[in-house]
């Protein structure tokens, strides 16, 4: 079965500065090319959602970022409207970790599968993946997230993702930032 089979699937419409409307299964085989390009690097897929209230709407930015360390990187968003403003806080970062959540939930056991196998003979030389959640949160004392830190990262963690927050977590709070003012 193809993602575009599945209904939930259909209206997912990812874009980068390249390519507009890509299907998950496109973004994927993106991921899949930009991998195999080098299979004894080190990899991080990195998935993370910030958000920007508007005068009527929030827009939500997830975006997924594949790394390969000190060599570059590929990355794509996906952009959600919500026709309402998330004014309370804890509403607005729980709706971004639901985000990269669903996004994250994306990669299947048979996908993670496939971008290890990629690094998996070359893994005594050094070559690694790992999958991150970026969340928008602070652990500082002056960060008015940090009270919403632990309960956006035992969920990130309890989906196989490592959690990584601010001023680590630079999808969220850079990438995917720099797309939700307009």
């Amino acid at each position: 079965m193809r993602d575009e089979d599945i209904p939930f699937m259909q209206n997912l419409k990812f874009k980068n500065i390249s390519e507009k409307n890509m299907s998950f299964s496109q973004v994927f085989d993106h991921i899949e090319d930009f991998m195999n390009k080098d299979p004894k690097a080190n990899y991080r897929l990195m998935v993370g959602t910030d958000s920007q209230v508007h005068k009527l709407h929030t827009i939500f930015i997830t975006g997924i970022v594949i790394q390969c360390k000190g060599k570059g990187a590929w990355g794509c968003i996906l952009p959600v409207k919500f026709n309402r403003r998330y004014l309370n806080l804890h509403e607005k970062i729980s709706m971004e970790t639901t985000l990269t959540e669903q996004v994250a939930y994306l990669f299947n056991e048979e996908r993670k599968n496939r971008l290890i196998d990629i690094v998996l003979p070359h893994i005594y030389r050094g070559s690694s993946f790992t999958m991150e959640g970026h969340i928008d949160v602070g652990l500082e004392k002056r960060s008015l997230t940090r009270f919403l830190a632990s309960e956006m990262m035992a969920r990130i963690e309890s989906i196989g993702l490592e959690p990584v927050v601010k001023p680590d977590s630079i999808v969220s709070s850079a990438y995917a930032n720099r797309y939700t003012k307009y």
